[in-house]
This record gives structure tokens, C-alpha cells and sequence, in this order.
């Protein structure tokens, strides 16, 4: 398995100089991803950074469609990575290719926008959310809260940081069932000293608009 650690950005910018819309970032043909800049943010100061990221055989512009989809206020910048390969690495496999991926976008948004570091936070959905727990444990310094929306599994490396994590499931879920997934990582994770707000709600594999508003809020605080 490769490693599962991401150092943070090299440098952050004093000010947000990128354009107040939806841009690719530019790092990768095929699969590459997208940065969101909600108007109206402001841009000489720090702002919070959301980084989303899809379940499996699907997009981070698909991921960022259905945020903004669900009325979100948005208070910072999105970064919205596709994975390397149909999923995220680690799930076939082991840490690689998506690590430095993701190291090389958030260095590229941090270098053109005023990012408050200590308001990094990463979120996922499925695969996504799975990863979120696996590679956000690993690097609890950068994350400082993880958001999981109907995880499967985590997988980290060494823990480091101790960061918060907001976790939502299905009571109906057929696809990723609670009963063998987040009722197991809940008390998992509790039972290692983190703090998990963990939301289950009637319904099956989905994030509700409502779960998503309330992660988005608790997230960016």
C-alpha cells in the first residue's frame, strides 16, 4: 500500500484571484475535476475550502451538481476532484495515484486562493465517503473535519490529528447496508476518542437535502 499521507499546501495565497464561477482545474486529461467559486466570497481573506469527493463510476462535477442542487449556501471554495481510475485507489488497492492527485489540486487552488487552513474540510458520498475516513484519518492535520455520507469501510494509514467527523446513513440503504457499515464505524471510531455527529435517517442510499445542509453548516463553523 502506498502512502497514505498529504502534506499540506506549500504556499496559500493572500488573496482569492480566481474567477467567481465553476472552472476545471486543469491537472489531468479525461478525469480531471473542478474549483468552485461561489459569488459574492469574499477574497482578501481566508475562507473555508470544501473538498468533495464521488462514489464510484461517477464525477466531482456530478458531486458538486448535486450540492449546489440541494440549495446550499456555500461560505467557501469547492474543490471538486474525479478520481484516477473508476474509484478512489485505496479501494482497488491501496494509496497512490489519487493522493497525489488531490495533493496536487489543493496545492493548486491554495497558491490562487485565500484558503483558511485550520477550515479544510473533506467530504464524500459512498466510495467517496469511504475514502473521506480512510485517507482524512491519515491526515487529521490538514482535515480537520471529515464529512462521510453512506460509507462503506475505512482503510487509513498511521492516524494523524484527531479530526471531528459528521457521518450520515440510510436505515433502508441496499446498496451499502447500515446494519454492516455505519452502525459498525460509529461506535468504531468512538471508541478510538473521535468525535463523530452521527445522522440516520429513513431512506436508502442518498444524501437528503436536509442531512447535506446540516453537514455543510457543521462543517464549515
Amino acid at each position: 500500500m502506498g502512502a497514505a499521507h498529504l502534506p499540506g499546501p506549500a504556499e496559500v495565497a493572500a488573496e482569492t484571484t480566481l474567477p467567481a464561477s465553476t472552472s476545471p482545474l486543469g491537472l489531468g486529461r479525461g478525469r480531471d475535476g473542478l474549483v468552485h467559486v461561489p459569488a459574492g466570497l469574499p477574497r482578501d481573506r481566508p475562507v473555508p475550502l470544501l473538498v468533495l469527493l464521488h462514489g464510484a463510476g461517477s464525477t466531482g462535477a456530478a458531486m458538486l451538481a448535486a450540492l449546489v442542487a440541494h440549495g446550499a449556501e456555500l461560505p467557501g471554495l469547492v474543490l471538486a476532484p474525479d478520481s484516477r481510475g473508476r474509484t478512489w485507489d485505496v479501494i482497488l488497492g491501496g494509496f497512490g495515484p489519487d493522493v497525489a492527485f488531490l495533493g496536487q489540486a489543493l496545492e493548486s487552488v491554495c497558491s490562487r486562493a485565500a484558503v483558511d487552513l485550520e477550515r479544510i474540510v473533506l467530504a464524500g458520498f459512498s466510495d467517496g465517503a469511504s475514502y473521506v475516513l480512510s485517507l482524512g484519518l491519515s491526515n487529521g492535520d490538514l482535515f480537520r473535519r471529515l464529512v462521510a455520507f453512506s460509507p462503506g469501510f475505512m482503510a487509513p494509514g498511521a492516524a494523524r490529528g484527531r479530526p471531528s467527523i459528521f457521518m450520515s446513513h440510510g436505515a433502508a440503504d441496499a446498496v451499502l447496508p447500515v446494519a454492516r457499515c455505519s452502525r459498525r464505524l460509529v461506535p468504531a471510531l468512538r471508541a478510538a476518542g473521535y468525535d463523530v455527529r452521527y445522522e440516520e435517517f429513513d431512506g436508502g442510499h442518498v444524501v437528503p437535502p436536509d442531512i447535506g445542509r446540516a453537514a455543510l453548516a457543521w462543517a464549515t463553523a
